[in-house]
């Protein structure tokens, strides 16, 4: 796609100059004689690269820069300026102009400039759209959190999802393996194709290996018929073997000789039928411990393991319960047509600090239940163990209904959020940026086989832990001090073990 670019000069030579040598480069090129028709199409069109004069009939230079960067702020612009204008020229960069020539100009040196300022508008945008997906959200192909540890997965997900890699889910039973699983298959090139899931614990011992492989008619007693088999239901498309640990052991020297071999046979035949699959597997426990007690063999595990993905248990990442409480709420709220379907200040306070040991399914299944029993679609208690910690105050009420605000598209009122601008740093560092040189330069060079640490978690710990010690403990007013709902602060205090150290 070629690049756009528009050129505002009211010199007629200028304009029909640089006009064509830009189209000579292969730019599409729009032309100006005055600042307002320029601004007319900047409104109208995204360009890649703006060249205007300094002095122009009705609009200076400098206004000129303002306001398109009002309208199209990722957009860069070059000055072009004559003799005895150096110094507007430059006041004009301090507008956001990302540089200047002079008249004369000289086509090589423009053409460089160009080129960097084009490159600095698609990092611009890379970075926003990276943002975009990854930071901010709370969802993800159907998964639900806006959590580190989820922000985590999903962008392990979409820098894997296209590759055939084999993919090993770990997780209690509970906190979405599955949906990981078909997050992964959705976003990958196979999409299209089957999907299919065994559960592995589930399978007779004696038929999984024709219900794997398939069979032809008279391979064994009970064989009336040819069987296709789970590998090829799944041919060009993708398999999760759930729970791979409850495998037999003398079927897993087989399923190891498929993912080497990429191909397999059907029970009972010599015919070798090509295997075409991406495996997903998962398992709630310890592969290792597997290995070791002789479930799972040590050499297919490093076949299926070629990225891991560990998800959390919810208790590890508190602050995702409300969102996710949200969602079952409206899921079951339209399925069980219960329209004013809401959680009472009690309700919601069992959700918030409850532990859910049975992570994100028992919570899913309590909201299901809960709905169900409702009565004009109120929902005043759910069906788990009370706990002794359970909010009781008006004011630890108001701050779990703002929590409950601050889940997106709740549909309740947003918690009060400190904006954090430079002004309010330390007047010794006068932004962010410089903040996290001083930290990056002062992190010692990691030496040989040595791990190094996270440095978020570390910054995460150490932001937290200073808010507490400045509020004195007081959690609420940590949380309003970070822009946090106070649930996702509970989350951090406990997964840093921070009440020890308040």
């Amino acid at each position: 796609m070629a690049y756009k670019a528009l050129v505002i000069d009211d010199d007629k030579v200028t304009l029909e100059l640089l006009s064509f040598q830009l189209q000579s480069e292969g730019f599409e090129t729009v032309a100006a004689e005055t600042g307002e028709q320029g601004l007319k199409h900047v409104r109208e069109t995204d360009f890649d690269i703006i060249l205007t004069d300094l002095n122009l009939p009705d609009l200076s230079g400098i206004d000129m820069v303002r306001r398109c960067k009002e309208i199209s702020p990722q957009t860069e612009i070059i000055m072009v300026t004559g003799f005895g204008s150096m110094e507007k020229a430059i006041e004009a960069t301090k507008a956001g102009a990302f540089h200047y020539v002079e008249k004369p100009v000289e086509f090589e040196e423009l053409m460089s400039l160009i080129s960097k300022a084009i490159e600095r508008k698609q990092q611009a945008k890379e970075i926003q759209e990276l943002r975009g997906r990854l930071t901010s959200r709370t969802s993800y192909e159907g998964v639900i959190g806006g959590s580190r540890a989820m922000q985590n997965i999903y962008e392990i997900i979409e820098n894997v999802a296209q590759s055939d890699a084999n993919i090993l889910i770990l997780g209690e039973s509970g906190t979405g393996k599955e949906v990981i699983a078909n997050a992964i298959h959705y976003k990958s090139r196979r999409a299209d194709k089957p999907f299919v899931k065994v559960n592995c614990s589930a399978l007779p011992k004696d038929l999984i290996e024709s219900q794997l492989f398939g069979h032809i008619k008279g391979s064994f007693t009970g064989a009336n018929a040819d069987k296709i088999g789970f590998i090829g239901q799944a041919n060009g498309g993708s398999i999760l073997l759930d729970e791979i640990g409850e495998m037999p052991v003398d079927l897993q020297p087989k399923l190891l000789r498929v993912l080497q071999e990429k191909v397999y046979y059907r029970v009972g035949s010599d015919k070798p039928q090509e295997a075409d699959f991406r495996l997903i597997s998962s398992t709630n426990r310890d592969p290792f411990e597997s290995i070791k007690d002789g479930n799972l063999r040590e050499d297919l595990y490093y076949r299926i393991n070629t990225i891991e993905i560990q998800i959390p248990p919810l208790r590890d990442r508190m602050e995702d319960v409300p969102m996710l409480a949200e969602h079952f709420l409206q899921i079951y709220a339209e399925k069980y047509k219960q329209e004013n379907a809401h959680f009472s200040e009690s309700a919601y306070n069992q959700v918030l600090n409850y532990n859910w040991r049975g992570n994100v399914r028992e919570l899913q299944h309590s909201i299901e239940r809960a709905v169900l029993l409702s009565r004009d679609g109120v929902i005043d208690n759910l069906d788990i163990p009370r706990t002794t910690d359970t909010p009781a105050s008006m004011e630890q009420l108001a701050e779990v209904a703002a929590a409950r605000g601050a889940v997106a598209g709740a549909g309740y009122s947003s918690p009060a959020v400190t904006t954090f601008t430079p002004s309010t740093l330390s007047k010794q560092y006068s932004s962010i940026e410089e903040i996290g040189k001083l930290i990056v330069d002062n992190i010692p060079e990691p030496k040989d086989e040595t791990e190094q640490k996270d440095i978020f978690n570390e910054l995460e710990s150490g932001v937290v832990l200073a808010a507490l010690k400045r509020t004195k403990g007081n959690k609420q007013a940590a949380a309003q001090l970070l822009g946090l709902y106070r649930p996702r602060l509970y989350g951090m205090i406990k997964r840093h073990n921070l009440e020890a150290k308040i």
